[in-house]
């Protein structure tokens, strides 16, 4: 790969860029449509909240899968077969009659979604092996999580004002349609050297747990919290983490590395994670309901008023990514959990009728602190890692943060569910969602100084020369 034209090599990238840009946008684009998909499929709260949820859960659950399957069975294969699906549930999306077949077809979508950015990355890597040409292409992929944010919530509102909200999912297909093409002409197969055993037994365990939780958030209010389909699936959600646990521990090559829970960096940074992107996709599930539904605001508004989070994450991200480099996690952190924790709590205070004004200050509070954090939590979580353990401790963070969003939108029927039924103080009904989501900034800040505590640095430092070598496995206890 190495005698690659320059031109080939910005073909590839951009082919890659591609990806990440269709399966980042469409993370956001739907919470703009939620409220039209309340009103024209009938939707209950529950519902809507699986329109989001199927498709993080799955890209969280299927991410390592999918990154694991790529290096044994070939990463330009896998990465045209992700694309094929996700083009395929797109497409199964916009011709959904019913709330049940846009859920159905998300998962599909989603599916196709966990192929596309962990392989894409590792192509990006394959093909990019100097230093300095590296880091300005893991740049570039890292601003078009940046944009993407920016023409989501704006784009989807455009489409949805002037076409119909099932438009949004119609801009896939001509992307995965090029990005297919580009695939096919300019991108090398590759495999891994080194590849790593499949583990279907503990993927499912995983699934099943994240699952089980997040039907628990969601269905719970509705079902009610004692009655026994919700005790059932939470049995068994425990018993699933459980044996996942023991199942993994003793597994020569595991689906997730355990051992690097011992560092306290990457302990925190999984946890900050998770932190940060519940509290952000309680804001974007929330927040479209909130303009459109108790402000009036069109589609075009509401997407509007989303750009300064975006320019939040644009302009921040890499300041922070600096700031990490110079000086470390804690600044960046605490400033991200107090920003988190003072727009969360300016979001309890929500009115009907709160200055306009306001609320884009609002945003742009929490689009900053949300900038603030991404750096951070990468960094902590490869911090301390031998080379080839790096990707494996970055998956798990970016599986982290999926798992996020999930309980974010879960968490919106479990504290504020009263909030997505007509005909309520919308504003009253979400302020116990807020004020956990500023608990969850409060953790955040608290975290900043654990992480970066000498302990925690003692607990890195203890860690590497144990997963560098895996005949200093320690024995397997019986019971």
């Amino acid at each position: 790969m190495n005698t690659l034209s320059p031109r080939r090599k910005t073909i590839i990238l951009t082919t890659c860029c591609l990806s990440l840009l269709i399966v980042s946008m469409d993370a956001t684009i739907v919470n703009v449509a939620i409220p039209a998909l309340r009103t024209e499929l009938a939707a209950s709260g529950a519902q809507l909240q699986w329109v989001i949820d199927i498709y993080t859960l799955a890209l969280a659950s299927l991410l390592l899968l999918a990154g694991a399957a790529a290096d044994r069975f070939g990463r330009r294969r896998v990465f045209q077969i992700g694309l094929t699906v996700f083009a395929a549930g797109s497409l199964l999306c916009s011709l959904a009659p019913t709330i049940d077949a846009l859920i159905g077809a998300r998962f599909v979508q989603a599916i196709g979604g966990s192929m596309l950015n962990p392989v894409a990355m590792s192509i990006i890597t394959q093909v990019f092996t100097g230093r300095v040409e590296r880091a300005r292409a893991v740049g570039m992929w890292g601003a078009v999580i940046g944009i993407s944010m920016a023409l989501g919530p704006m784009v989807g509102g455009a489409l949805i004002e002037y076409v119909d909200w099932r438009s949004v999912f119609w801009i896939n297909l001509p992307i995965c349609a090029a990005a297919i093409v580009l695939t096919a002409i300019f991108v090398p197969e590759s495999r891994s050297s080194a590849m790593r055993d499949l583990d279907p037994i503990g993927q499912g365990l995983a699934v099943t747990f994240l699952f089980a939780v997040v039907f628990v958030l969601i269905q719970g209010p509705e079902t009610g919290w004692t009655a026994l389909p919700t005790r059932v699936i939470s049995v068994i959600g425990v018993v699933a983490f459980a044996t996942f646990l023991r199942y993994e521990w003793r597994r020569h090559d595991p689906f997730i590395e355990l051992r690097f829970f011992r560092s306290v960096p990457f302990s925190t940074a999984t946890i900050v994670a998770v932190c940060a992107f519940a509290t952000y996709g309680a804001f974007l599930f929330m927040m479209s309901l909130y303009l459109q539904g108790e402000r009036h605001l069109t589609a075009v508004h509401t997407g509007l008023i989303y750009l300064p989070i975006a320019l939040g994450v644009l302009i921040f991200s890499p300041l922070s990514g600096r700031l990490v480099g110079r000086v470390g996690a804690r600044p960046s952190l605490l400033v991200a959990g107090v920003l988190l924790t003072v727009a969360a709590v300016l979001l309890a205070g929500l009115t009907a009728t709160t200055p306009m004004w306001a609320l884009v200050l609002i945003f742009a509070v929490f689009g900053i602190g949300f900038g603030m954090v991404n750096a951070p939590i990468t960094t902590a979580a490869v911090s301390g890692m031998p080379t080839d353990r790096a990707g494996a401790a970055s998956a798990v963070a970016s599986t982290s943060r999926q798992v996020g969003v999930s309980v974010g939108v879960a968490l919106c029927g479990s504290l504020a569910g009263a909030a997505l039924a007509a005909n309520v103080d919308f504003t009253a009904a979400a302020r116990p969602l807020w004020l956990v989501c500023a608990g969850f900034g409060m953790i955040i800040a608290v975290l900043a100084v654990v992480s970066t505590s000498p302990r925690a640095v003692r607990s890195e430092k203890r860690l590497a020369p144990l997963i560098a070598e895996p005949g200093l496995k320690e024995p397997v206890r019986a019971g």
